[in-house]
């Protein structure tokens, strides 16, 4: 039996009257920050701080690639993935020039990629196979695999300093394996949760739902979260769910990308609730699914760009209203120190 971190609630009524006060005391209206001001409360909470920081702040994308492509289900062929891995690690990928934008580290993650790029400065291989198996055929990975990619997720934190850690991946046929997952975890129709991916058309969409639903039929409806993932996950994505529940239980501020990242922390939530109270929302993705998977999750994202690219891309984007964020709560003057006359109380 596999253990997994435990994760604390970040419930404390105490300290959220403490920021309720702080944020309130600030020379604005009351409310007038809008979602800022939420998103400063949950920080403190996660934090367990009124005066929150940000340090160091890395943006973790994780690299696997899929059996499933065999079945026709993406736009792009396999190769893709490890190209797109070199393009990272050469610097010249859209997540490259929003993480430099923003001053965020990026750590590039082998989970899985069907290449072999031998010692890379800025890669950390962790690579379980050259890919999962095809999950219409068979489990994507044997339960060992699973537990594995779950273990080097989970060791890739243990030193991380920063205290946020956004999250992104890599790999063709990924939006495959999410929809299977969503499906899987929230009972919803698998033509709720079909998507374009890389751009398939109304044909291809309609492939991609019937692989799934032969997947389906071939392993039956499960409920255990590591038999979900060993069905239809990815390696990067088993990676991701291990990376998630340690930096919730290390108290890191998870900043959550797109539909893939999402379809992890679907699994991850399973196996800890808890988890969702770490997390920030960065986007609402184009890919259809996502706003399906935040619902259900009772969350709403910070930004609607209509972004499908993957990478973390969103995460970069949203990361300087985490900023604002924190630093409205620790810089901006209160009423009483900047001397500003309050609302007046009508009789």
């Amino acid at each position: 039996m596999m253990t997994f971190p435990v994760i604390a609630s970040t419930h404390n009524p105490a300290l959220a009257a403490e920021l309720t006060l702080a944020i309130n005391q600030k020379t604005k209206p009351l409310a007038s920050l809008g979602r800022l001001e939420s998103l400063a409360h949950q920080i403190g909470l996660i934090q367990r701080t009124c005066t929150p920081v940000l340090s160091e702040s890395c943006i973790f994308i994780f690299a696997g690639d899929h059996g499933v492509v065999a079945e026709g289900v993406s736009a792009f062929p396999q190769e893709v993935t490890w190209q797109m891995v070199e393009n990272f690690l050469a610097g010249g990928a859209a997540i490259n020039v929003f993480a430099q934008q923003n001053k965020m580290a990026l750590a590039i993650i082998d989970a899985g990629v069907n290449h072999d790029f031998g010692v890379r400065q800025g890669l950390h291989d962790l690579k379980i196979a050259h890919g999962t198996a095809n999950f219409a055929q068979a489990a994507a990975m044997s339960q060992t695999q699973c537990q594995q990619a779950l273990q080097n997720g989970m060791n890739l934190l243990r030193d991380f300093k920063g205290q946020l850690v956004g999250f992104g991946e890599m790999g063709i046929g990924n939006t495959t394996s999410a929809a299977a997952l969503m499906h899987a975890v929230t009972g919803l129709d698998i033509a709720l949760c079909v998507g374009a991916g890389t751009g398939l058309d109304a044909t291809g969409i309609a492939h991609k739902q019937s692989v799934i639903e032969s997947a389906v039929g071939l392993h039956g409806q499960q409920d255990d979260a590591l038999t979900i993932l060993a069905c239809y996950g990815g390696f990067e994505i088993a990676t991701m769910v291990g990376a998630m529940l340690a930096a919730a239980e290390r108290g890191k501020i998870l900043l959550i990308d797109g539909f893939i990242v999402t379809s992890a922390l679907l699994i991850a939530a399973k196996i800890a609730p808890n988890i969702v109270d770490y997390c920030i929302f960065a986007h609402q993705s184009d890919e259809s699914g996502h706003a399906k998977m935040l619902d259900f999750l009772g969350v709403k994202p910070l930004l609607k760009l209509d972004l499908r690219l993957g990478e973390g891309t969103g995460s970069a984007l949203a990361y300087p209203l985490v900023q604002a964020a924190v630093n409205f709560l620790n810089q901006m003057a209160t009423f009483a120190s900047a001397s500003v006359s309050e609302k007046e109380v009508l009789v």
